[in-house]
Parts: C-alpha cells; sequence; structure tokens
C-alpha cells in the first residue's frame, strides 16, 4: 500500500512517457511496433479512400442526373408571369406619377429602363446569333462555346423609338411614355403564340407597340423538352408607348398575354399572365 501511494517524481513521469514514446527493448512507439502501425495506416487510407470514391462517385450521379439549364426551384403557376419596366411600387400595386414639366419626377424612370435595357446592348448578346426563321429555334448538338447551345439576339434596337438610343428620355419627357413588358419564362411552357397588349385604347392612335404587331416570334421563345435552355438566353421584350394619355388624370392599364394555354384571370396571383399598373401624367 505505500508502494502505491508513493508518489513519483517529476523525472520518474518524464521518463515513463518517454519509454512509453519509444521502447527500445521492445522497439514499440506509442505502445505499437513499427509493423502494427503500418497496417493501421494502410487500414485507414484505404478506408478514406473508399470513402471519397463513394462520395465523388454519388456528387457525379446526383450532377448527372440535373439538368444544369433548368430551374431548381420552380412553383407549381401553368401561366407565366408579366413584369413591367419602370416599376415603382407604391401602397395600392404598380403606380407610376410624374410631372411632364418637373425632370427630377421622371428621370429616375428613364434610368431604370436604361439599367434594365444594358442586357439587351450588342455587347451583352455579342455570343447570341441572328435568327428570323419564325420557328422554335431546337438544337440538338452543342455547338456554342463551353459546350453550350446558341440563343437567338433579341437587342434593345428591335424596340426602336422605345429603345432608349433615338430618345434618350423614353418619351418621358413629351408626355409620350415606353413602357417595357418581359413575359418571365416557364420551364416546359410552349407557346403558339404570344401577343401583349393593353386594353386601355382611346382610340386608333393612342398607343404603339413596339415591335408593331406586340407578336414574339417563336425562336425568341425558349426551347423545352429535350432541347435544353441556352444559358445566354434572354427574355423578349415588347414596348408599349402611349400617344394620347389624358393629363392629369389616373388611368388604370392592363397588359395581357393572349394564347391559347395561357390564363390571365387568376384572382389569386395577380400577375399571372398580366400585369396592370397606374399611370398618371402631371402637366
Amino acid at each position: 500500500m505505500a508502494a502505491l501511494q508513493e508518489k513519483k517524481t517529476c523525472s520518474q513521469r518524464m521518463e515513463e512517457f518517454r519509454h512509453y514514446c519509444w521502447n527500445p527493448d521492445t522497439g514499440q512507439m506509442l505502445g505499437r511496433t513499427l509493423s502494427k502501425w503500418v497496417w493501421i495506416s494502410l487500414y485507414y487510407v484505404a478506408f478514406y479512400v473508399v470513402m471519397t470514391g463513394l462520395f465523388a462517385l454519388a456528387i457525379y450521379t446526383l450532377m448527372w442526373t440535373i439538368d444544369p439549364y433548368t430551374p431548381d426551384y420552380q412553383d407549381q403557376l401553368k401561366s407565366p408571369g408579366v413584369t413591367l419596366r419602370p416599376d415603382v411600387y407604391g401602397e395600392r400595386g404598380l403606380e407610376i406619377f410624374y410631372n411632364v414639366s418637373d425632370n427630377a419626377s421622371w428621370k429616375d424612370l428613364t434610368q431604370t429602363l436604361h439599367k434594365f435595357l444594358t442586357a439587351y446592348s450588342p455587347a451583352a448578346q455579342e455570343e447570341n446569333i441572328n435568327c428570323s426563321s419564325g420557328q422554335y429555334f431546337n438544337q440538338i448538338e452543342f455547338h456554342a462555346p463551353n459546350h453550350t447551345k446558341f440563343s437567338c439576339k433579341f437587342t434593345a434596337e428591335m424596340l426602336q423609338n422605345c429603345s432608349g438610343l433615338t430618345d434618350p428620355n423614353f418619351g418621358f419627357g413629351e408626355g409620350k411614355p415606353c413602357f417595357i413588358i418581359k413575359m418571365n419564362r416557364v420551364s416546359l411552357l410552349r407557346l403558339d403564340s404570344k401577343y401583349i397588349f393593353p386594353p386601355f385604347r382611346q382610340s386608333p392612335q393612342s398607343h404603339s407597340f413596339l415591335p408593331s404587331s406586340a407578336l414574339c416570334s417563336k425562336h425568341q421563345i425558349p426551347p423545352t423538352n429535350q432541347d435544353i435552355t441556352p444559358p445566354h438566353y434572354s427574355n423578349p421584350l415588347v414596348a408599349a408607348k402611349f400617344l394620347n394619355i389624358p393629363k392629369n388624370k389616373e388611368v388604370i392599364i392592363v397588359c395581357k398575354i393572349i394564347a391559347e394555354n395561357v390564363s390571365f384571370d387568376n384572382p389569386h396571383d395577380p400577375y399571372e399572365g398580366k400585369v396592370e399598373f397606374k399611370l398618371k401624367i402631371q402637366k
């Protein structure tokens, strides 16, 4: 009992630790011989190699089954939403009020349009190609750079007077503003025709569309099913230029998509298939 209760000195403890780290009598290091350490090391190397291989195989299988050009998160909307530029939200939705004689009241609106159209500049559309077939631009092979597919060009020039090139103010300064309407893309949506138009009509000369028929050609609609949407695809746009809006009066304008398989009367989603906004031009 006295021997068990005997306290070891610091030098004794250090000697025991040194002897544990390396025992010259048995050739053990940390309690094991060199051959055992080799076998343990080989076991863990093989174990982690197998685990790394299984993890890499799982990631490869996952990435192989995922379409890189299909949105990861999709809702249950059958009809695409419609957005408006410039988008100024008030207490009751989109409200665009400005004064013709007050440049500060509409300068931010034009800047919003210029910023939005930068994605439709010739430089941004450089990798896209010109299409004029009027048919769906389906591609089987990946001939575009980085093993991708081409998409058709849609540049701001196609909006003519509402492109911001001929008139940087988009008509806001003269009380004939331009509004750009964009249909959001819905995966696996195929349209036979697509029209966007506002029902507000005072006379045949009350507005104009750019492109002139407000019809987006089929080659501007993204391919679906076996055809992968190109990474540089840009949604086609329609610009509405209002020429005869009554001054100092609030006007409600509704822009809808007219197509066989698109609905615009969903009471639960006011932006499905259409966009509604209020416009008031003061003078």
